[in-house]
């Protein structure tokens, strides 16, 4: 039983809109400062690149094994890895990074179109995350879609035009569809699970796609595009529709900027995988900073378990030791999630043992 993405946002100014307005003598607003921003180190090596894994060596039986290892390394070592070779036709990548720059451009009142209702999903044109007046804001905008299974689709949030887009996206959903379920059967290898375990939480790959726009700032050190957290999934893809970097994750203490490489996807583990691998497997801390001159744009494609689980450590990686965390229904730490706020790993953190 599948059901939609349980949350609530308060509507906000639009950014793109606002960033638009200041000028040079204007400042940023108080509620968009974030002095928190410039008080954590970032490392100094610039733009670190992420492990890269070959999907094409993965499934290639003379390279499997070898990759395999480099997969499981980067899933308890970063957490994150940038994922390339991997079967999704670059010609409707391509298409599609037009279509997503091209609706952030459109006037507001047409991306008004497909502003949120508040009717308990987040979907739509609008900002997550927002639950009070007096808490600070993110430098960002999004349009956020529930893609699979397509029976939980409301097309009244997917945009008529550019016209090729609803075709992309479904084309696009489907393909990495594909590629999450390859994934889940080598993240599970790895673990020591049967593939079967892993399809069956994962029943029929619920996702969803936020598409993102971070508008340029004059004064960026003053802003956050996306607050630090991790991500309530079991794993999250993240195309760059355009080459301005800010994606930043947390490691040893200190904010890394990564550097994506073309047409890669850049892979992070949710708290759901870090659960069901018993910490094993890490869900990371990331944000989004703010270029000075350019906007950012990018997609995140959410991929989550069945609405229907129990989450807890499986039984096959706990072997004869101890569960580190608790149980929890999927519905009730989704919950959990989304009254926190994007408070760094606060709802992992709560399970643990």
């Amino acid at each position: 039983m599948h059901s939609q993405c349980v949350g609530y946002s308060l509507p906000v100014p639009n950014v793109q809109a606002l960033a638009t307005s200041l000028n040079k003598s204007s400042l940023v607003p108080e509620k968009y400062v974030r002095p928190e921003a410039k008080v954590e180190p970032v490392a100094s090596i610039d733009d670190i690149e992420l492990p890269v894994i070959y999907l094409a060596k993965l499934i290639d039986p003379e390279f499997s094994n070898e990759e395999a290892s480099k997969l499981h390394l980067a899933c308890q070592e970063w957490g994150f890895f940038q994922l390339v070779s991997h079967g999704v036709p670059e010609e409707l990548m391509e298409e599609l990074k037009v279509d997503i720059a091209e609706f952030f451009r459109k006037p507001l009142e047409e991306k008004m179109a497909y502003k949120q209702d508040n009717d308990g999903t987040i979907q739509g044109y609008g900002q997550a995350f927002v639950l009070s007046e007096e808490q600070k804001l993110d430098w960002s905008d999004m349009l956020y879609i529930m893609t699979r299974p397509v029976a939980l689709r409301n097309m009244k949030y997917w945009p008529t035009s550019p016209s090729t887009f609803r075709d992309n996206i479904d084309r696009f959903s489907l393909e990495l569809t594909k590629l999450a379920s390859c994934l889940c059967n080598y993240i599970a290898k790895n673990l020591g699970v049967a593939p079967e375990v892993f399809a069956q939480l994962f029943n029929d790959h619920p996702q969803a796609i936020r598409c993102n726009y971070y508008p340029p700032c004059l004064e960026p050190d003053k802003v956050v595009g996306h607050s630090p957290h991790s991500d309530a999934t079991g794993f999250t893809f993240v195309l760059h529709v355009n080459d301005v970097q800010g994606l930043q994750i947390r490691k040893d203490g200190e904010w890394i900027t990564v550097s994506a490489l073309p047409n890669a996807f850049v892979v992070n583990l949710g708290d759901i995988t870090e659960i069901l691998s018993n910490g094993i497997y890490k869900s990371v801390e990331h944000r989004v900073m703010i270029n000075t001159e350019n906007a950012r744009i990018s997609l995140a494609a959410f991929h989550s378990p069945d609405n229907s689980i129990m989450l807890r450590p499986l039984p096959e990686v706990i072997g004869d030791g101890k569960p580190n965390y608790g149980s929890i229904s999927y519905r009730e730490f989704m919950k959990a999630y989304f009254d926190k706020q994007l408070e760094g790993k606060s709802v992992v953190d709560m399970l643990k043992l």
